[in-house]
């Protein structure tokens, strides 16, 4: 995979590369039976009149039988086959239209290498990371080879090899100077090899990264509800995604609530609402979550987490009772304690189950949303922190006073015995 930029060092002039490189391509068509002139013949007389484009050219387009060069050993496969794209590259960047060759042999090695089934992949990988190092930091041809290498990657399912360099993504997009729309390719290629992984939250984010490259003018085209429609429909099939206001803060999502009202009610359901509210969802579009390729029974264990989460936050006394909690989730009593378990797995809330007491003590609870009502929540929170300070200092200061007071008293008590004590002195 892409490492820190290096250098093809192989000897000899042009001429004499490109002649070999000719001959050996002129060799493997020969064993499958193609007696034609051979390439050697059409390159050696473009090359004799100094027009290395032209023989390049010739090379470029004869390399696809590169692919399909008979089989042998392992050892010898990946030898003569990195050898020879090698030694194609180097003569490709002595050209001043590196742009114009480098395309047709990503292209190439995109493709099956027949002469190593199990092995292609892998040597594809191989041939392509050199080109991609060879490359300038800068150089924008990056981003094409980049591409041809996530190509590779999702035909083979070889996703973990791709992970390590994805830290290096947006150096890389600031390097190669690329556009919105460019950039939007590129996070699309990513959550394409990753779903076909199975790497469903990795594809999910960069989905997002994709998303966000979407003017606000064109959040409403087909392009932008197709992205949001397929975005949205992956958070909500994912049993570990609760928060969603990634998706409910991008204009290209909001666009979903005039072209997909049903889907985005589903959204804002999950997003602020409770189980009742997502029944009554399910009893008016009966069978539509299943139409949609959703999972009932995903999407209603995550209404339930969430429900449970929204009545943690919104309990003054920080203390549910298990009572409570069976009936907000519509479960059986013996239940609760599986559900308290799964919330607090899940992040969404802090606390500690009390058996005995049968109630779950909040420690740490957060909104879904923070809107208007949250507001008066947590003035209304505050009111009562303040009444109870209030009390609190009430309390303090009547107790301070009593103190203030039989100390007073004490001291005048004190003051009283010394006087008597010194009027009987005199009498004396």
């Amino acid at each position: 995979m892409p490492a820190p930029s290096n250098t093809l060092l192989i000897e000899g002039s042009f001429e004499e590369l490109a002649e070999e490189l000719a001959h050996y391509i002129d060799e493997i068509k020969r064993k499958q039976g193609d007696d034609g002139a051979g390439l050697q013949a059409e390159v050696t007389p473009l090359l004799e009149q100094s027009y290395k484009d032209e023989a390049l050219k010739k090379l470029v387009t004869g390399s696809a039988v590169l692919n399909t060069a008979p089989e042998k050993g392992l050892s010898a496969i990946c030898t003569e086959f990195i050898a020879a794209y090698n030694l194609l590259v180097h003569l490709i960047r002595q050209s001043p239209n590196l742009d114009k060759f480098l395309p047709k042999i990503c292209q190439n090695l995109a493709l099956p290498i027949t002469s190593s089934q199990a092995n292609g992949p892998g040597l594809a990988l191989s041939v392509l990371t050199t080109i991609f190092n060879t490359l300038s930091q800068d150089s924008e041809t990056r981003y094409h080879v980049f591409l041809a290498i996530l190509r590779v990657i999702r035909s083979s399912s070889s996703f973990e090899t791709l992970k390590p360099q994805l830290k290096n993504l947006d150096s890389w997009v600031v390097q190669w100077e690329t556009d919105e729309e460019d950039q939007r390719k590129l996070f699309l290629s990513i959550a394409d090899t990753a779903e076909e992984a199975d790497e469903d939250q990795q594809a999910y984010l960069y989905l997002l990264r994709a998303l966000r490259t979407i003017p606000t003018d064109e959040s409403s085209d087909d392009e932008a509800r197709s992205l949001a429609t397929r975005a949205l429909k992956s958070a909500l099939s994912h049993p570990a995604h609760f928060d969603f206001q990634d998706l409910t803060a991008l204009d290209s999502v909001q666009a979903l609530r005039k072209s997909e009202p049903t889907l985005f009610e589903l959204l804002e359901i999950l997003n602020a609402e409770l189980l009742d509210d997502y029944n009554d969802f399910k009893d008016e579009h009966e069978g539509w979550v299943e139409g949609q390729g959703l999972d009932s029974s995903t999407l209603c264990r995550k209404i339930r987490l969430l429900s449970l989460a929204s009545l943690a936050a919104t309990t003054p006394s920080r203390s549910l009772p298990y009572q409570q909690i069976a009936k907000a989730l519509q479960i059986p009593a013996e239940d609760v304690e599986m559900w308290v378990i799964d919330v607090i797995r899940a992040g969404l809330v802090e606390g500690k189950l009390s058996q005995l007491k049968q109630t779950f003590l909040i420690h740490r609870s957060t909104y879904r949303v923070f809107g208007m009502k949250q507001w008066t929540e947590v003035q209304g929170r505050l009111d009562t922190w303040r009444s109870s300070l209030e009390g609190v200092l009430a309390v303090v200061r009547q107790e301070r006073e009593k103190v203030i007071r039989e100390k007073e008293r004490e001291l005048r008590e004190a003051e009283g015995r010394m006087n008597g004590n010194g009027g009987m002195a005199g009498m004396n």
